[in-house]
């Protein structure tokens, strides 16, 4: 059903928590099933330097929200733009149609803390 990839994720998720008063941080939830992920990242001189989340969900949810922040941690801002969820399903090797919403999830909080970091949004607590 699940892919080693999100089953890695899911059972063994990267960079978990909460970062400092530093960090930016931004929330997304999906009210069809009730996920929530919750992205901090902390940028740097143009380079997200640190990233962490909490996720209250499915599978998909938790491993996507690992996979995001493992892949976007030490990256230039500019190099962030565009991860649309099919890009993050294929990364974790598929996704089963019921859970594609956690891709689309992890997708927009992304774009909501680019938004934010690149704008200049203000904080969201």
């Amino acid at each position: 059903m699940y892919s080693d990839q999100v089953l890695d994720h899911f059972l063994h998720p990267r960079y978990v928590g909460e970062l400092g008063e530093e960090a930016e941080v931004v929330e997304g939830s999906n009210p069809a099933c009730g996920d929530v992920l919750k992205l901090w990242a902390v940028v740097r001189d143009g380079v997200l330097v640190e990233a962490t989340f909490k996720a209250s969900g499915c599978v998909a949810a938790v491993a996507c929200g690992s996979w995001l922040t493992e892949n976007i941690r030490g990256r230039p801002l500019s190099q962030l733009t565009g991860m649309p969820p099919d890009h993050l399903e294929a990364e974790l090797g598929g996704l089963p149609p019921g859970s594609r919403h956690a891709a689309v999830l992890a997708s927009d909080v992304l774009k909501r803390l680019l938004s934010r970091l690149l704008y200049g949004a203000g904080h969201q607590r």
